[in-house]
């Protein structure tokens, strides 16, 4: 197998990535890049990583985009190896926890002496500082102590969590990547590279600014299914079918709660909006109503009204509603429907590249891409290891 750089066609084409893998939102992030068009070269642990939700290494998506290399980090050999490839790298990014790149001799003051015009990313929980940053956790933790966790859901007995979207991803991956791009561009002014220390609990306290412009406003109540977006109100929620499946209803405006009301064929018998003391017995028209149907009779009846109702599908369905088949938002790549990256552009589109890997399929392949010299000698040295 021959491996090139510059395959990707997304516009971050030409940018190159050393990622030092982890779990979770490191290697989410370092998915958007590649699936954006940078060249990413991923150093797993010899034998892969120790946490994996997925049997198939080429079903784990978080891996797809680029080649996996299998490293030694406590190796001397490979980290000066390391350290070459990051002399010719535009961006590192790195999800161990703080103090253990620098014991290895590739923390940013090291990395940066290399090269000062790098973007080294870190993803931690926690956070680089503070009194839990070197405690180990996981997204409920980390969503848990931001002051996101308490609100979702409503089940008033106990919070719910939609798996890892809000911390991981939502308010891990996303942030670096925005933090990576934003200190690329400030590169292009000052020609400095600089560390982006981002952290879930950072990312999640940011995601839950309008909760915060309400709780500051004195409308906030602090319980769950009691506010505007939780539940709280019986027209911004979710309702049975007849066949056990479920509607989205989110008809906050008047004219879109107005064609609700009319197509259930409710709105004469149903109480207003404004009918703020009956939203019992608005709750309780919605209920009856929409039971009275299945999830496929409603979605037809509302396709294409603005009543703002939608099936609420599994995830092995969406990929067949019409509207996502239509934009395409998932995709079929070496025999394995995906969701396709996002977002889009108008010149510069992005397309899915290498399949998910496993940990040091493309050792010998992709080292010599990058240009690093006496590959062989290397991996007979054990420093890499060619899977």
């Amino acid at each position: 197998m021959t491996l090139t750089l510059g395959e990707g066609s997304g516009p971050l084409r030409g940018l190159k990535v050393v990622e030092i893998a982890g779990i979770g939102p490191g290697p989410h992030a370092c998915m958007l890049l590649a699936d954006l068009g940078a060249d990413v070269i991923r150093l797993d642990r010899p034998g892969g990583q120790g946490l994996s939700l997925v049997g198939d290494p080429r079903h784990d998506l978080l891996t797809r985009g680029r080649p996996s290399v299998a490293v030694d980090l406590k190796n001397p050999a490979a980290r000066d190896a390391v350290l070459d490839l990051v002399a010719d790298a535009d961006v590192l990014v790195e999800g161990l926890r703080p103090g253990v790149t620098e014991r290895l001799g590739l923390g940013p003051d090291d990395c940066l002496a290399r090269n000062p015009r790098l973007v080294y990313g870190r993803m931690t929980g926690w956070g680089q500082t503070g009194p839990l940053a070197k405690v180990a956790g996981h997204d409920m933790n980390y969503v848990a102590v931001a002051g996101a966790l308490h609100g979702l859901g409503q089940d008033p007995e106990r919070p719910h969590f939609p798996s890892n979207l809000v911390g991981d991803f939502g308010g891990g991956s996303t942030y670096l990547v925005i933090g990576i791009l934003a200190a690329l561009l400030e590169r292009g002014l000052s020609g400095q590279g600089q560390v982006v220390d981002a952290a879930i609990v950072d990312g999640t306290a940011h995601l839950n600014a309008m909760a915060s412009s309400i709780l500051a406003d004195g409308t906030f109540k602090e319980r769950r299914g009691a506010n505007v977006l939780d539940g709280g109100l019986p027209y911004y929620d979710v309702y049975a079918t007849s066949d056990g499946e479920h509607l989205a209803v989110g008809a906050l405006e008047p004219q879109f709660f107005d064609t609700l009301v009319t197509i259930l064929g409710i709105k004469d018998s149903a109480p207003s909006q404004a009918q703020f003391d009956q939203y019992d017995d608005l709750r309780e028209a919605l209920t009856t109503t929409i039971a009275s149907k299945t999830r496929a009779e409603w979605a037809e009846i509302f396709d294409g009204t603005d009543a703002c109702v939608a099936p609420i599908l599994r995830m092995s369905e969406a990929a067949q509603h019409p509207h996502m088949v239509a934009r395409e938002v998932f995709v079929e790549h070496e025999g394995v429907v995906q969701p396709a990256p996002a977002p889009r552009f108008s010149r510069t589109a992005p397309s899915l590249t290498l399949r998910p890997t496993y940990a040091g399929e493309h050792t010998r392949e992709a080292l010599t891409a990058w240009g690093l010299s006496g590959v062989d000698e290397l991996i007979d040295a054990g420093a890499f290891v060619q899977a």
